[in-house]
């Protein structure tokens, strides 16, 4: 597995990918806002691609070693630097990828690359109480519970409830120093 940023030639794969998980992904989908492109379109597309060239956010592929396809999408949103040094992450797997340990090692890439390339501190998720594969998700990767959002963010049209889970880097550190080394073949944002 790799992290990878995204590239115009990506378009293609990526559009297929995301319409092919459309139904799968439709319970934690916000509805696009009137005038924003979808996802799934062309324009939605180029809105990731370029949308990336703010200091605020950044957007990874998450892509298989051995043939380069192209199985989801990591991404930091709302970037803080200054005393904050924070960032929100966002991430979806390919409806025929979904469920199969993709998530576990690119999430691993994904925190990775936000304490070591990013120079991050802290890493926040926020999800559904009933996403519960997301949620094993950050559970196994060490993020820790601290909260609860009611009607949080709008998801599929209705304002939906979120718990909210972070990282620091000494957590991570932490974790990462205690942990057997199975990352030792995987590459991360920083050498692609």
């Amino acid at each position: 597995m790799f992290l990878r940023y995204p590239c115009l030639e990506d378009q293609e794969e990526y559009l297929a990918l995301v319409r092919a998980s459309r139904d799968f992904h439709r319970p934690w989908e916000p509805i696009p806002a009137q005038g924003v492109p979808h996802a799934a379109s062309p324009e939605g597309f180029q809105l990731m691609i370029f949308g990336s060239a703010s200091p605020q956010v950044e957007r990874m592929l998450l892509c298989r070693l051995e043939d380069g396809a192209l199985l989801g999408r990591f991404g930091f949103n709302e970037i803080v630097r200054g005393a904050f040094h924070s960032a929100y992450l966002s991430y979806w797997m390919g409806a025929p990828f979904a469920r199969q340990g993709y998530g576990r090692e690119g999430i691993e890439l994904a925190l990775r690359h936000a304490f070591e390339g990013m120079d991050l501190h802290r890493v926040e998720a926020n999800i559904q109480p009933h996403n519960e594969p997301s949620l094993a998700l950050v559970k196994g990767a060490g993020f820790l519970q601290e909260g609860f959002s009611k009607r949080y963010l709008q998801i599929a049209g209705e304002w939906a409830d979120h718990e909210r889970w972070a990282i620091t880097i000494e957590d991570w550190r932490e974790r990462r120093d205690n942990a057997p080394d199975c990352t030792a073949d995987m590459h991360s944002a920083n050498n692609t």
